[in-house]
Protein backbone atom coordinates (compact mmCIF):
# COMPACT_ATOMS: atom_id res chain seq x y z
CA UNK A 1 0.00 0.00 0.00
CA UNK A 2 1.44 3.30 -0.73
CA UNK A 3 -0.60 6.20 0.15
CA UNK A 4 1.75 8.89 0.07
CA UNK A 5 5.01 7.88 -1.69
CA UNK A 6 5.83 6.68 -4.97
CA UNK A 7 3.75 3.40 -4.70
CA UNK A 8 0.56 4.13 -5.41
CA UNK A 9 -1.78 5.04 -8.65
CA UNK A 10 -2.43 8.23 -9.31
CA UNK A 11 -1.87 9.60 -12.66
CA UNK A 12 -1.67 7.44 -16.00
CA UNK A 13 -2.23 4.16 -13.65
CA UNK A 14 -5.48 4.84 -13.58
CA UNK A 15 -7.96 5.26 -16.90
CA UNK A 16 -5.22 6.11 -18.88
CA UNK A 17 -5.09 4.45 -22.67
CA UNK A 18 -3.61 1.33 -23.40
CA UNK A 19 -0.06 0.98 -23.78
CA UNK A 20 1.05 2.19 -27.22
CA UNK A 21 4.59 3.29 -28.97
CA UNK A 22 5.64 7.32 -28.91
CA UNK A 23 5.29 9.78 -31.74
CA UNK A 24 8.62 10.47 -33.88
CA UNK A 25 9.02 13.57 -31.55
CA UNK A 26 9.41 10.96 -28.26
CA UNK A 27 11.49 8.17 -29.99
CA UNK A 28 14.31 8.06 -27.00
CA UNK A 29 16.06 6.87 -29.76
CA UNK A 30 19.72 8.38 -30.57
CA UNK A 31 22.70 8.34 -33.12
CA UNK A 32 23.20 5.03 -31.08
CA UNK A 33 20.00 3.57 -31.27
CA UNK A 34 18.08 3.16 -28.63
CA UNK A 35 14.92 1.31 -27.84
CA UNK A 36 11.06 2.42 -27.93
CA UNK A 37 8.94 2.84 -25.12
CA UNK A 38 5.67 2.63 -24.02
CA UNK A 39 4.96 -0.58 -26.54
CA UNK A 40 3.38 -3.74 -25.93
CA UNK A 41 6.82 -5.72 -25.82
CA UNK A 42 8.55 -2.70 -23.59
CA UNK A 43 5.32 -3.26 -21.49
CA UNK A 44 5.78 -7.05 -20.92
CA UNK A 45 9.99 -6.63 -20.39
CA UNK A 46 10.97 -3.08 -19.88
CA UNK A 47 13.85 -3.83 -18.01
CA UNK A 48 16.71 -3.96 -21.33
CA UNK A 49 15.56 -0.74 -22.43
CA UNK A 50 15.69 0.97 -18.94
CA UNK A 51 19.40 -0.58 -18.85
CA UNK A 52 19.70 1.51 -22.10
CA UNK A 53 18.23 4.69 -20.94
CA UNK A 54 20.26 4.79 -17.67
CA UNK A 55 23.81 4.38 -20.08
CA UNK A 56 22.80 6.73 -22.74
CA UNK A 57 20.11 9.43 -21.65
CA UNK A 58 19.76 9.62 -18.02
CA UNK A 59 17.47 11.94 -17.44
CA UNK A 60 15.67 11.65 -20.82
CA UNK A 61 12.35 13.90 -22.10
CA UNK A 62 9.55 12.03 -23.63
CA UNK A 63 5.96 12.23 -24.82
CA UNK A 64 4.03 10.18 -22.60
CA UNK A 65 0.80 7.60 -24.48
CA UNK A 66 -1.52 10.15 -22.96
CA UNK A 67 0.40 13.22 -24.74
CA UNK A 68 1.95 14.71 -21.52
CA UNK A 69 6.12 15.37 -22.06
CA UNK A 70 8.08 14.72 -18.97
CA UNK A 71 11.50 13.46 -17.61
CA UNK A 72 12.39 10.44 -16.85
CA UNK A 73 15.18 9.74 -14.32
CA UNK A 74 16.47 6.36 -14.55
CA UNK A 75 19.86 6.23 -12.23
CA UNK A 76 19.52 5.43 -8.45
CA UNK A 77 21.45 8.24 -7.14
CA UNK A 78 19.17 10.87 -9.74
CA UNK A 79 16.15 9.15 -8.73
CA UNK A 80 16.88 9.24 -4.89
CA UNK A 81 17.85 12.58 -4.93
CA UNK A 82 14.98 13.32 -6.99
CA UNK A 83 12.60 11.75 -4.78
CA UNK A 84 13.65 13.95 -1.57
CA UNK A 85 13.92 17.81 -3.49
CA UNK A 86 11.25 19.59 -2.27
CA UNK A 87 11.98 21.94 -5.64
CA UNK A 88 9.98 19.36 -6.73
CA UNK A 89 6.19 19.32 -6.27
CA UNK A 90 3.21 17.23 -6.03
CA UNK A 91 0.62 19.76 -6.46
CA UNK A 92 -0.19 19.09 -10.06
CA UNK A 93 -1.06 23.29 -10.26
CA UNK A 94 2.62 23.77 -10.68
CA UNK A 95 2.27 22.14 -14.30
CA UNK A 96 3.04 24.69 -16.97
CA UNK A 97 0.85 23.18 -19.44
CA UNK A 98 -3.38 22.56 -19.22
CA UNK A 99 -2.59 18.89 -19.06
CA UNK A 100 -3.40 18.69 -15.57
CA UNK A 101 -6.58 20.22 -15.89
CA UNK A 102 -7.92 17.49 -18.39
CA UNK A 103 -6.98 14.93 -16.07
CA UNK A 104 -4.00 13.47 -17.64
CA UNK A 105 -1.58 13.59 -14.95
CA UNK A 106 -4.15 12.33 -11.80
CA UNK A 107 -6.38 9.40 -10.81
CA UNK A 108 -9.49 9.95 -13.15
CA UNK A 109 -12.80 11.51 -11.38
CA UNK A 110 -11.05 12.86 -8.52
CA UNK A 111 -11.41 16.39 -9.38
CA UNK A 112 -14.66 16.40 -10.24
CA UNK A 113 -15.40 14.35 -6.90
CA UNK A 114 -13.52 17.06 -4.94
CA UNK A 115 -10.88 14.43 -3.98
CA UNK A 116 -7.78 15.74 -5.08
CA UNK A 117 -6.60 16.63 -1.13
CA UNK A 118 -4.89 14.12 -0.54
CA UNK A 119 -1.07 12.90 0.18
CA UNK A 120 -0.67 12.59 -3.28
CA UNK A 121 -1.16 15.58 -4.55
CA UNK A 122 -0.08 18.20 -1.56
CA UNK A 123 3.47 19.56 -0.41
CA UNK A 124 4.26 20.70 3.20
CA UNK A 125 2.54 22.03 5.52
CA UNK A 126 -0.55 20.55 4.61
CA UNK A 127 0.87 17.20 3.64
CA UNK A 128 2.92 17.44 7.42
CA UNK A 129 -0.71 17.61 8.90
CA UNK A 130 -2.53 15.01 7.06
CA UNK A 131 0.46 12.51 6.77
CA UNK A 132 0.47 13.09 10.73
CA UNK A 133 -2.74 12.00 11.20
CA UNK A 134 -2.70 9.24 9.30
CA UNK A 135 0.77 8.27 10.35
CA UNK A 136 -0.81 6.58 13.46
CA UNK A 137 -2.69 3.71 11.55
CA UNK A 138 0.59 2.45 11.00
CA UNK A 139 2.74 2.16 13.70
CA UNK A 140 4.22 -1.01 13.83
CA UNK A 141 2.05 -2.32 17.13
CA UNK A 142 -0.96 -1.57 15.01
CA UNK A 143 0.37 -3.56 11.98
CA UNK A 144 1.21 -5.96 14.03
CA UNK A 145 -1.79 -6.34 15.63
CA UNK A 146 -3.35 -6.41 12.52
CA UNK A 147 -1.85 -9.37 11.24
CA UNK A 148 -4.28 -12.56 12.80
CA UNK A 149 -6.94 -10.75 10.51
CA UNK A 150 -4.77 -10.80 7.35
CA UNK A 151 -4.13 -14.56 8.02
CA UNK A 152 -7.84 -14.68 8.33
CA UNK A 153 -8.56 -13.19 5.08
CA UNK A 154 -5.86 -15.13 3.40
CA UNK A 155 -6.64 -18.06 4.27
CA UNK A 156 -10.71 -17.58 3.54
CA UNK A 157 -9.66 -16.54 0.05
CA UNK A 158 -7.47 -19.59 -0.80
CA UNK A 159 -10.24 -21.96 0.62
CA UNK A 160 -12.31 -20.77 -2.47
CA UNK A 161 -10.38 -22.05 -5.03
CA UNK A 162 -7.69 -24.60 -2.96
CA UNK A 163 -10.23 -27.73 -3.94
CA UNK A 164 -10.36 -26.89 -7.23
CA UNK A 165 -6.88 -27.51 -8.62
CA UNK A 166 -6.80 -23.79 -10.71
CA UNK A 167 -6.98 -20.56 -9.86
CA UNK A 168 -6.24 -16.63 -11.37
CA UNK A 169 -4.20 -15.72 -8.69
CA UNK A 170 -4.92 -12.12 -9.76
CA UNK A 171 -8.77 -11.77 -9.87
CA UNK A 172 -9.57 -14.53 -6.94
CA UNK A 173 -6.71 -13.69 -4.55
CA UNK A 174 -4.25 -10.72 -4.89
CA UNK A 175 -6.91 -8.55 -6.02
CA UNK A 176 -9.65 -8.93 -3.13
CA UNK A 177 -7.08 -9.35 -0.25
CA UNK A 178 -5.66 -5.72 -0.14
CA UNK A 179 -8.93 -4.67 -0.77
CA UNK A 180 -10.39 -6.45 2.45
CA UNK A 181 -7.59 -5.88 4.69
CA UNK A 182 -7.90 -1.98 3.91
CA UNK A 183 -12.11 -2.08 4.50
CA UNK A 184 -11.48 -3.25 7.62
CA UNK A 185 -8.70 -0.96 8.37
CA UNK A 186 -10.86 1.99 7.22
CA UNK A 187 -13.87 0.71 8.83
CA UNK A 188 -16.15 0.24 6.15
CA UNK A 189 -18.97 -2.43 7.32
CA UNK A 190 -18.61 -6.11 6.11
CA UNK A 191 -21.92 -5.94 4.30
CA UNK A 192 -20.50 -2.89 2.34
CA UNK A 193 -16.87 -4.37 1.64
CA UNK A 194 -18.16 -5.84 -2.33
CA UNK A 195 -19.50 -2.54 -3.67
CA UNK A 196 -15.66 -1.30 -2.93
CA UNK A 197 -14.13 -4.50 -4.32
CA UNK A 198 -16.09 -3.50 -7.64
CA UNK A 199 -15.49 0.12 -8.00
CA UNK A 200 -11.94 -1.01 -6.98
CA UNK A 201 -12.11 -3.51 -9.82
CA UNK A 202 -13.04 -0.55 -12.32
CA UNK A 203 -10.55 1.56 -11.41
CA UNK A 204 -7.88 -0.47 -12.07
CA UNK A 205 -9.43 -1.48 -15.28
CA UNK A 206 -7.96 0.84 -16.94
CA UNK A 207 -8.17 0.62 -21.21
CA UNK A 208 -10.62 -1.99 -20.75
CA UNK A 209 -13.20 -0.13 -18.55
CA UNK A 210 -16.78 0.76 -19.79
CA UNK A 211 -16.64 4.81 -21.15
CA UNK A 212 -17.13 6.78 -18.56
CA UNK A 213 -17.20 3.73 -15.86
CA UNK A 214 -14.02 4.92 -13.71
CA UNK A 215 -15.87 8.69 -13.15
CA UNK A 216 -19.06 6.81 -12.37
CA UNK A 217 -17.13 4.64 -9.74
CA UNK A 218 -14.80 7.21 -8.27
CA UNK A 219 -18.30 9.65 -7.72
CA UNK A 220 -20.12 6.38 -6.29
CA UNK A 221 -17.32 5.87 -3.49
CA UNK A 222 -16.72 9.75 -2.74
CA UNK A 223 -20.46 9.59 -2.28
CA UNK A 224 -20.30 6.70 -0.03
CA UNK A 225 -17.40 7.91 1.87
CA UNK A 226 -19.34 11.24 2.75
CA UNK A 227 -22.08 9.32 3.82
CA UNK A 228 -19.83 6.99 6.14
CA UNK A 229 -18.00 9.74 7.26
CA UNK A 230 -21.45 11.41 9.40
CA UNK A 231 -22.24 7.93 10.39
CA UNK A 232 -18.82 7.36 12.09
CA UNK A 233 -18.92 11.10 13.79
CA UNK A 234 -22.28 9.95 15.31
CA UNK A 235 -21.15 6.63 16.36
CA UNK A 236 -17.40 6.45 16.02
CA UNK A 237 -15.45 2.87 16.19
CA UNK A 238 -11.99 2.05 16.24
CA UNK A 239 -10.47 2.20 12.67
CA UNK A 240 -9.04 4.70 10.87
CA UNK A 241 -11.64 6.89 9.92
CA UNK A 242 -13.41 7.49 12.97
CA UNK A 243 -10.01 8.21 14.24
CA UNK A 244 -9.24 11.09 11.76
CA UNK A 245 -12.41 12.19 12.54
CA UNK A 246 -11.46 12.57 16.12
CA UNK A 247 -8.12 14.40 15.42
CA UNK A 248 -10.54 16.68 13.70
CA UNK A 249 -12.75 17.05 16.17
CA UNK A 250 -9.63 17.90 18.67
CA UNK A 251 -8.03 20.89 16.79
CA UNK A 252 -6.37 19.26 13.94
CA UNK A 253 -8.60 21.00 11.17
CA UNK A 254 -9.39 18.21 8.79
CA UNK A 255 -12.19 19.15 6.90
CA UNK A 256 -14.87 16.63 5.22
CA UNK A 257 -13.01 17.02 1.63
CA UNK A 258 -9.82 15.76 3.04
CA UNK A 259 -11.11 13.31 4.85
CA UNK A 260 -12.95 11.75 2.63
CA UNK A 261 -10.13 12.15 -0.09
CA UNK A 262 -7.56 10.68 2.56
CA UNK A 263 -10.13 7.42 3.17
CA UNK A 264 -10.09 7.58 -0.96
CA UNK A 265 -6.69 7.54 -1.50
CA UNK A 266 -5.80 5.13 1.24
CA UNK A 267 -8.33 2.52 -0.14
CA UNK A 268 -7.13 2.99 -3.87
CA UNK A 269 -3.69 3.03 -3.02
CA UNK A 270 -3.79 0.54 -0.45
CA UNK A 271 -4.83 -1.73 -2.47
CA UNK A 272 -3.23 -1.78 -6.10
CA UNK A 273 0.25 -1.90 -5.24
CA UNK A 274 -0.50 -5.31 -2.90
CA UNK A 275 -2.22 -7.12 -5.83
CA UNK A 276 1.06 -5.87 -7.73
CA UNK A 277 3.14 -6.74 -5.41
CA UNK A 278 1.53 -10.38 -4.84
CA UNK A 279 1.28 -11.00 -8.51
CA UNK A 280 4.74 -9.84 -9.90
CA UNK A 281 6.23 -12.10 -6.65
CA UNK A 282 4.40 -14.78 -7.86
CA UNK A 283 5.58 -14.86 -11.19
CA UNK A 284 9.10 -13.96 -9.97
CA UNK A 285 9.11 -17.28 -8.04
CA UNK A 286 7.44 -19.60 -9.94
CA UNK A 287 9.74 -18.79 -12.85
CA UNK A 288 12.97 -19.13 -10.53
CA UNK A 289 12.31 -22.53 -9.11
CA UNK A 290 15.25 -22.40 -7.65
CA UNK A 291 14.50 -19.53 -5.89
CA UNK A 292 11.06 -20.37 -4.78
CA UNK A 293 12.32 -23.76 -3.83
CA UNK A 294 14.79 -21.91 -1.36
CA UNK A 295 12.34 -19.97 0.25
CA UNK A 296 9.92 -23.43 0.70
CA UNK A 297 12.84 -25.25 2.68
CA UNK A 298 13.10 -21.96 4.80
CA UNK A 299 9.42 -21.88 5.62
CA UNK A 300 9.30 -25.35 5.75
CA UNK A 301 11.88 -25.25 8.55
CA UNK A 302 10.21 -22.28 10.27
CA UNK A 303 12.98 -19.69 9.25
CA UNK A 304 11.45 -16.51 8.58
CA UNK A 305 14.34 -14.36 7.82
CA UNK A 306 14.57 -15.59 4.46
CA UNK A 307 11.04 -14.27 3.82
CA UNK A 308 11.70 -11.27 4.87
CA UNK A 309 14.40 -10.29 2.84
CA UNK A 310 13.33 -12.21 0.15
CA UNK A 311 10.06 -9.71 -0.05
CA UNK A 312 11.85 -6.92 -0.57
CA UNK A 313 13.79 -8.36 -2.94
CA UNK A 314 10.76 -9.02 -5.05
CA UNK A 315 9.86 -5.62 -4.39
CA UNK A 316 13.51 -4.40 -6.06
CA UNK A 317 13.59 -7.34 -8.64
CA UNK A 318 9.91 -6.55 -10.25
CA UNK A 319 7.83 -4.20 -8.06
CA UNK A 320 4.29 -3.14 -8.45
CA UNK A 321 5.15 0.76 -9.27
CA UNK A 322 6.85 0.90 -12.52
CA UNK A 323 7.19 4.99 -12.19
CA UNK A 324 6.52 7.08 -8.70
CA UNK A 325 3.85 9.24 -8.98
CA UNK A 326 4.00 12.99 -10.45
CA UNK A 327 6.44 15.65 -9.47
CA UNK A 328 6.69 19.24 -10.71
CA UNK A 329 9.57 21.61 -10.73
CA UNK A 330 8.34 24.69 -8.86
CA UNK A 331 12.16 26.41 -10.17
CA UNK A 332 14.62 25.46 -12.57
CA UNK A 333 16.79 22.95 -11.10
CA UNK A 334 19.45 19.74 -12.61
CA UNK A 335 19.24 16.48 -12.12
CA UNK A 336 21.89 14.30 -13.20
CA UNK A 337 23.59 17.49 -14.83
CA UNK A 338 19.90 17.81 -17.57
CA UNK A 339 18.44 21.21 -17.02
CA UNK A 340 14.43 20.97 -15.80
CA UNK A 341 12.38 23.64 -16.30
CA UNK A 342 10.61 25.56 -14.10
CA UNK A 343 6.86 23.24 -14.48
CA UNK A 344 8.08 20.41 -16.19
CA UNK A 345 7.11 17.35 -15.08
CA UNK A 346 9.52 14.13 -13.54
CA UNK A 347 9.13 10.85 -13.49
CA UNK A 348 11.24 8.74 -11.03
CA UNK A 349 11.46 5.42 -12.79
CA UNK A 350 11.52 3.12 -10.07
CA UNK A 351 12.32 0.14 -11.64
CA UNK A 352 15.32 0.95 -13.45
CA UNK A 353 16.70 2.91 -10.32
CA UNK A 354 16.50 -0.75 -8.95
CA UNK A 355 17.88 -2.49 -11.08
CA UNK A 356 21.00 -0.21 -11.62
CA UNK A 357 24.21 -1.89 -11.02
CA UNK A 358 25.73 1.36 -9.76
CA UNK A 359 24.05 0.92 -6.46
CA UNK A 360 23.24 -2.93 -6.89
CA UNK A 361 25.24 -6.24 -7.74
CA UNK A 362 24.17 -8.13 -10.36
CA UNK A 363 21.08 -6.17 -10.26
CA UNK A 364 18.71 -8.55 -12.90
CA UNK A 365 19.49 -11.81 -10.61
CA UNK A 366 16.75 -12.46 -8.36
CA UNK A 367 18.27 -13.49 -4.76
CA UNK A 368 16.00 -13.51 -2.26
CA UNK A 369 18.82 -13.57 0.59
CA UNK A 370 20.12 -10.36 -1.14
CA UNK A 371 21.71 -8.34 1.74
CA UNK A 372 21.90 -4.41 1.94
CA UNK A 373 18.50 -4.44 -0.35
CA UNK A 374 18.43 -0.40 -0.12
CA UNK A 375 15.38 -0.63 -2.92
CA UNK A 376 13.27 2.31 -3.77
CA UNK A 377 10.15 0.14 -4.31
CA UNK A 378 8.42 2.32 -1.58
CA UNK A 379 10.04 5.87 -2.66
CA UNK A 380 12.19 7.85 -0.25
CA UNK A 381 11.56 11.38 1.96
CA UNK A 382 8.58 13.00 3.33
CA UNK A 383 6.26 10.82 0.75
CA UNK A 384 7.66 7.49 1.50
CA UNK A 385 5.14 5.17 1.52
CA UNK A 386 3.05 5.48 5.16
CA UNK A 387 1.29 1.98 4.20
CA UNK A 388 4.51 0.14 3.56
CA UNK A 389 4.28 -1.90 6.83
CA UNK A 390 0.83 -3.03 5.67
CA UNK A 391 1.69 -3.77 2.35
CA UNK A 392 4.69 -5.94 3.72
CA UNK A 393 2.65 -7.84 6.04
CA UNK A 394 0.29 -8.64 3.48
CA UNK A 395 3.01 -9.31 1.26
CA UNK A 396 4.36 -12.08 3.53
CA UNK A 397 1.24 -13.68 4.59
CA UNK A 398 0.09 -13.90 0.49
CA UNK A 399 3.50 -15.43 -0.61
CA UNK A 400 4.05 -17.50 2.72
CA UNK A 401 0.40 -19.64 2.77
CA UNK A 402 0.44 -20.43 -0.96
CA UNK A 403 3.62 -21.65 -0.76
CA UNK A 404 2.35 -23.69 2.08
CA UNK A 405 -0.96 -24.56 1.22
CA UNK A 406 -0.24 -25.05 -2.57
CA UNK A 407 2.77 -26.88 -2.38
CA UNK A 408 2.97 -27.86 -6.08
CA UNK A 409 1.41 -24.39 -7.08
CA UNK A 410 2.67 -23.75 -11.04
CA UNK A 411 1.77 -22.07 -13.82
CA UNK A 412 -1.00 -22.73 -15.89
CA UNK A 413 0.13 -20.89 -19.58
CA UNK A 414 3.35 -19.89 -20.58
CA UNK A 415 5.08 -17.46 -19.21
CA UNK A 416 4.89 -14.78 -22.66
CA UNK A 417 1.36 -15.70 -22.92
CA UNK A 418 0.91 -13.54 -19.44
CA UNK A 419 -0.35 -9.97 -20.45
CA UNK A 420 0.68 -6.63 -18.03
CA UNK A 421 -2.11 -4.47 -17.47
CA UNK A 422 -2.28 -0.74 -19.17
CA UNK A 423 -1.23 2.19 -17.36
CA UNK A 424 2.02 3.89 -16.74
CA UNK A 425 2.95 3.86 -13.10
CA UNK A 426 2.27 0.64 -11.81
CA UNK A 427 2.96 -2.07 -13.06
CA UNK A 428 0.84 -5.42 -12.87
CA UNK A 429 -0.37 -8.84 -14.94
CA UNK A 430 -4.31 -8.43 -15.71
CA UNK A 431 -3.95 -12.25 -14.67
CA UNK A 432 -2.03 -15.05 -13.30
CA UNK A 433 -3.43 -18.80 -14.58
CA UNK A 434 -1.70 -21.23 -11.55
CA UNK A 435 -2.04 -25.13 -11.50
CA UNK A 436 -1.72 -27.34 -8.70
CA UNK A 437 -3.24 -31.06 -6.38
CA UNK A 438 -6.27 -29.61 -4.99
CA UNK A 439 -6.25 -29.32 -1.43
CA UNK A 440 -8.96 -29.80 1.29
CA UNK A 441 -9.96 -26.13 2.60
CA UNK A 442 -9.15 -25.28 5.84
CA UNK A 443 -11.99 -25.77 8.77
CA UNK A 444 -13.26 -22.76 10.56
CA UNK A 445 -10.78 -23.77 13.65
CA UNK A 446 -7.81 -23.34 11.43
CA UNK A 447 -8.66 -20.66 10.00
CA UNK A 448 -6.45 -17.87 11.06
CA UNK A 449 -4.81 -19.71 13.13
CA UNK A 450 -1.54 -20.84 10.57
CA UNK A 451 1.34 -18.91 11.41
CA UNK A 452 3.94 -19.97 8.41
CA UNK A 453 6.50 -17.07 8.78
CA UNK A 454 6.64 -16.42 12.62
CA UNK A 455 7.08 -13.14 12.52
Amino acid sequence: MSAGGSGSAGSESAGSPPARACGPESDPRGSEGGPELFTQEFAADPYPAYAWLREHAPVHRTRLPSGVEAWLVTRYGDARQALADARLSKNPAHHDEPSHARGRTGIPGERKAELMTHLLNIDPPDHTRLRRLVSKAFTPRRVAAFEPRVQQLTDRLVDGFAARGEADLIGEFAFPLPIYAICDMLGVPAEDQDDFRDWAGMMIRHGGAPRGGVARAVKKMRSYLADLIHRKRASPGDDLISGLIRASDHGEHLTENEAAAMAFILLFAGFETTVNLIGNGMLALLTHPEQRDRLQRSLAAGEPDLLATGVEELLRYDGPVELATWRFATQPLTIGGQHIAAGDPVLVVLAAADRDPGQFVAPDLLDLGRADNQHLGYGHGIHYCLGAPLARLEGRTALATLLRRLPDLHLGVPPEELRRRGGLIMRGLRTLPVRFTPQEPLGPQQRGRQDPTGL
